[in-house]
């Protein structure tokens, strides 16, 4: 009888342990770039009311609508935020280079849209990655070696935007 409690209670404690690093693991997990801002993959519609309990004021979709079956269109996810109580941003950015206007687009949403906000895309790589040439082109924003931590500290990379990020902070207003 022992041996059979403790066997059962080796698989509770294996199965805890693969379930916690799932969700770690889960790339819609919110992953937070500073204390107002955060990255995450895809929200559904159904995700809407639980990010608001965790306490994000704004959503800000950077997913082009009709980039993959199923997922929730601008319309949609407007309608889920407005019903939650939460703002919402659109800043839709395809796959592949990041374009100045949409590197303004999110500087101007980041500055005038309450916090903290959840950036989302399909997997976060385009948020971090958007939000990391805003913040560097901010006025008073982060350094580019903050910058880069903070990224990282979220699961992306920006390695090959250094040089874009580094400019970006050298041309920054100087008051």
């Amino acid at each position: 009888m022992v041996m059979r409690g403790v066997r059962w209670g080796a698989v509770a404690l294996v199965a805890m342990l693969v379930g916690a690093c799932q969700v770690a693991s889960n790339p819609n997990a919110p992953r937070k770039l500073t204390d107002d801002v955060s990255i995450s993959g895809q929200v559904a519609v159904a995700d809407v009311k639980a990010l608001h309990a965790q306490g994000f004021r704004t959503l800000v979709n950077m997913r082009p609508d009709g980039e993959a079956p199923g997922q929730p269109d601008y319309g949609q996810m407007q309608g889920a935020a407005h019903d939650a109580g939460l703002a919402y941003g659109y800043v839709p950015i395809k796959p592949g280079a990041i374009s100045p206007t949409s590197v303004e687009a999110l500087g101007s949403t980041l500055s005038r849209m309450p916090k903290p906000m959840l950036l989302y895309s399909e997997a976060g790589d385009r948020p971090a990655r958007t939000w990391a040439l805003a913040e560097a082109s901010r006025p008073g924003g982060l350094d580019a070696a903050a910058i880069e931590r903070a990224v990282k500290s979220a699961g992306q990379s920006v390695d090959d935007l250094a040089s874009q990020i580094a400019a970006r902070v050298a041309a920054r207003p100087k008051h």
